[in-house]
């Protein structure tokens, strides 16, 4: 007996320390040698240095004179330990209504406007970074009324900040909200 379990705990330890310590060193490594912003959660710094967030995760901007990201149905907003999409079907009372609502609001933000889908649904994993070019441009008149520019400037501004699809077909055009809001207040304090 003792002769079968003297192997069983040396290929335990063995692979314990292989598998569970010495490979994710190895990657850990590797990916910090090698894409260190990205491996680091490609944290965004302000001149100072300081993290103002991730080009990864979403974040609440509330003021008109932001853009506004996707709804999120992570926590209480873009919560990145509450990772997840709402799990209500397209038939649930509770996402007809809160989508109901969101679009009044938009309507009386842009009214006679088109309201892009992606203003009004979450995304799968509700930290979504990224809205589309039809959200950014739907809400550029209320962003160029809060901050007191013309409209053309803002639009600008998004299309300055548009990332294309990888390879120029893998995916749809986006824009970073973290971004473009920074290139806003970069290009424009609030009121001129």
């Amino acid at each position: 007996m003792l002769s079968h379990l003297r192997p069983a705990l040396v290929s335990m330890g063995l692979f314990t320390a292989l598998l569970g310590v010495a490979y994710p060193l190895a990657v850990t490594g590797v990916a910090q040698a090698a894409f260190p912003a990205q491996a680091g959660g490609s944290l965004v710094r302000d001149e100072a240095g300081k993290v103002v967030g991730s080009a990864l995760i979403g974040q609440v901007f509330a003021a008109p004179e932001y853009f506004h990201g996707r709804p999120s149905a992570a926590g209480n907003g873009y919560d990145a330990s509450a990772s997840s999409g709402s799990n209500m079907g397209p038939l649930n009372e509770k996402l007809i209504e809160r989508e109901k609502t969101d679009a009044v609001s938009l309507r009386a933000e842009n009214p006679g406007a088109v309201i892009p889908a992606d203003a009004v649904t979450t995304s799968a994993s509700g930290l979504d970074p990224d809205i589309t070019p039809a959200n950014a441009r739907f809400q550029a008149p209320r962003i160029a009324k809060a901050r007191g520019v013309p409209e053309k400037a803002v639009l600008a501004t998004i299309d300055q900040h548009l990332d294309q699809p990888l390879l120029g077909f893998i995916g749809q055009s986006r824009v970073n909200v973290l971004a473009l809001n920074r290139a806003l207040d970069a290009r424009f304090q609030k009121g001129g």
